[in-house]
């Protein structure tokens, strides 16, 4: 059956968001999320199974809009340098905007609970699904070396991008994250780029 959807869906996906990021996953009652959201504990039951299918549906939320947000902006894009650019920056930009929300994605959805870990990696593919994209179509104009595996080459530029933001709340966020798209972009650069054209930049 479809979830409900409305204002106070968004008001209790929100609270969520900053009652987990400031008390940790274990420590968030339902009844912590309701108070802040100005609803009935027994409200949160007309939208959500149980804490657990909360703390799922905020991140598919979060992440739909995150992905609808890198794909309006790199439909802009005139390189597939450019887009990949695009995607770090923005990853790291609305990451560093929302301090709650970082904490929630890079330490509390990481946790041991199996059925969690699962649900996670189901939203995760829409956005894995989007760098697929960006690596098969820098495959397919020559810009990318073109006998690099997609798959592998996708969780290499998830994964560095993952470790800089999880170094970056680790650290309480004592640095600005944005400025560090530019390095990164660099670095895997490196790592994508065709033969013939590392040749022509050296």
């Amino acid at each position: 059956m479809a979830k409900k959807r409305g204002q106070k869906y968004e008001k209790i996906i929100n609270a969520a968001v900053k009652v987990i990021a400031e008390n940790g996953y274990h420590h968030s009652q339902v009844s912590k999320i309701a108070k802040e959201a100005g609803v009935a504990d027994g409200t949160i039951y007309l939208y959500f199974n149980n804490k657990e299918d909360i703390l799922i549906s905020l991140f598919e939320e979060k992440m739909g809009v995150f992905v609808d947000y890198i794909k309006d902006k790199i439909q802009y894009a005139t390189t597939i340098e450019e887009k990949l650019y695009i995607l770090i920056y923005t990853h790291l930009t609305l990451l560093e905007k929302d301090h709650d929300l970082a904490l929630v994605t890079q330490l509390e959805l990481r946790q041991s609970n199996i059925s969690i870990r699962f649900k996670v990696n189901e939203v995760l593919k829409d956005y894995l699904g989007l760098i697929d994209s960006i690596i098969e179509e820098g495959k397919d104009s020559g810009a990318f070396d073109k006998d690099i595996d997609t798959r592998m080459m996708r969780q290499v530029i998830f994964g560095a991008i993952d470790e800089v933001v999880t170094n970056w709340v680790m650290k309480d966020h004592r640095y600005a994250l944005s400025p560090l798209a530019e390095s990164l972009h660099k670095f895997l650069m490196k790592g994508l780029n065709a033969p013939q054209r590392m040749e022509e930049q050296r």
